[in-house]
């Protein structure tokens, strides 16, 4: 570790793969395709969700927030990724990392709640139909987005100002990609196990909760399908919850992975490899993963292709 007589320097280095100069290249390239694919895609969910007004409905009123959010989560990392695997300086401001460290955490806070109110509304869509319209209305719509939003922010804001707290005693290197709390936690010196507890308290509740939720909600679509008489009804019930079922894998997965355990316990590489998946995996597939399984986007995105088309003509 490099340092140096201050708290808190202008500035950080991000060593990512320094150790393994020839990932470099490869990541640079990777990223440098699927970023762009991931913002296209989740640019055309929130399109054909706005401009057909056959999806007008609360599935996907949240499916266009996750996809807004999915920009902003991968936005706040790449750039910087690209930079720096394009750069031989590999540096990030103190101001930037703060950004990013708050621009990120509070994204990924958002989706945490957003997930698990998107299987609240296929738990309605299946288990109570006929109040559907009556219970998912457009005031509740907008009340529980409202309510995911400021609980992200109060859950950003909280733990990453706690985070920046922390005593760094000039150390001015970060072996990660980005600035991530569990790292600066654990890059930082001194008494730093309240921090590591407020994180595993916060993370209980921003990420196992809704886990929990998310389980239960779904244990009771899995005994409802199973009670409809007819194949159809069926293959057409699981396949709108499969697809919320698969982001909900991608995203818990790597999340729980690096929140709920101890930041002093975390390996060298994880931080990077789930940063990668963050920044890469999660963001690009979801678009694909609603759009391959979901015919009325299909269709609403052929729409919207063939429109653009004969406009140009």
């Amino acid at each position: 570790m490099t340092v140096i007589n201050e708290s808190h320097p202008e500035e950080f280095i991000l060593l990512g793969f320094a150790d393994r100069s020839w990932l470099e290249l490869p990541l640079f390239i990777i990223l440098l395709i699927t970023y762009p694919m991931a913002m296209m895609g989740n640019i055309a969910i929130i399109l054909v969700s706005k401009l057909d007004s056959r999806l007008h409905s609360p599935m996907y009123f949240f499916l266009t927030n996750l996809s807004f959010l999915d920009m902003c989560y991968t936005t706040s990392i790449v750039p910087q990724m690209l930079f720096n695997l394009g750069s031989s300086k590999k540096t990030i401001s103190y101001l930037g990392c703060i950004v990013q460290l708050y621009v990120f955490h509070i994204m990924g806070g958002t989706e945490c709640l957003l997930l698990a109110i998107m299987s609240f509304d296929r738990y309605v869509a299946i288990c109570r139909p006929l109040h559907y319209t009556l219970i998912m209305n457009q005031r509740t719509c907008l009340l529980l987005v409202s309510i995911m939003w400021l609980t992200g922010l109060i859950f950003a804001f909280s733990e990453a100002t706690l985070t920046l707290q922390l005593p760094l005693c000039g150390i001015k290197k970060l072996d990660h990609l980005l600035c991530e709390i569990p790292v600066l936690i654990k890059t930082a010196c001194g008494e730093k196990e309240a921090n590591e507890l407020a994180l595993s308290l916060v993370c209980i509740f921003i990420l196992a909760v809704p886990l929990c939720l998310i389980l239960v909600f779904y244990a009771s679509i899995g005994r409802a399908v199973l009670k409809i008489k007819f194949s159809e009804g069926r293959k057409k019930a699981f396949g709108t919850c499969s697809s919320h079922l698969i982001v909900v894998s991608l995203f818990y997965g790597p999340a729980i992975s690096m929140y709920l355990q101890p930041p002093s316990s975390i390996s060298r590489d994880q931080p990077k490899f789930m940063a990668l998946f963050y920044a890469v995996v999660t963001p690009t597939l979801n678009p694909f993963i609603y759009t391959l399984r979901n015919k009325d986007v299909k269709g609403a995105l052929g729409k919207l292709v063939k429109k653009t088309g004969n406009s140009k003509w």
